[in-house]
């Protein structure tokens, strides 16, 4: 994922935590924000609680490659939060969380 996809300010994480939306499931946290912009930016939060740092860095590899695969509408910043259930599942339970809650949020564009 390029990094102009990626949220990477403070504020940025803090404007769509503060302002954006939210949705849940037993795996993740997403909250997203309408920008207008062309181009949709991801966020992750990875705490410590989900294990040391190969644990976080891998889940937050996976999360990317699925935002990547996933037909996101743009125009918006979305933040995705991992709950400890995450550390133990594998790549395809991640990507069917993830659609899920974007099909929720609304988020997912017309095929």
């Amino acid at each position: 994922m390029n990094r102009e996809r990626r949220l990477t300010r403070r504020r940025e994480f803090d404007a769509v935590l503060s302002q954006g939306l939210g949705w849940s499931n037993s795996l993740f946290v997403v909250r997203a924000l309408p920008t207008g912009f062309g181009i949709t930016r991801f966020g992750f939060i990875v705490g410590r609680r989900i294990g040391k740092a190969t644990a976080r860095n891998r889940l937050k590899r996976r999360l990317r490659e699925v935002c990547r695969q996933l037909p996101v509408r743009p125009g918006y910043d979305v933040v995705i939060i991992a709950r400890e259930p995450a550390k133990a599942v594998d790549f395809w339970q991640i990507k069917q969380a993830l659609e899920e809650l974007f099909r929720r949020a609304g988020l997912l564009a017309e095929t």
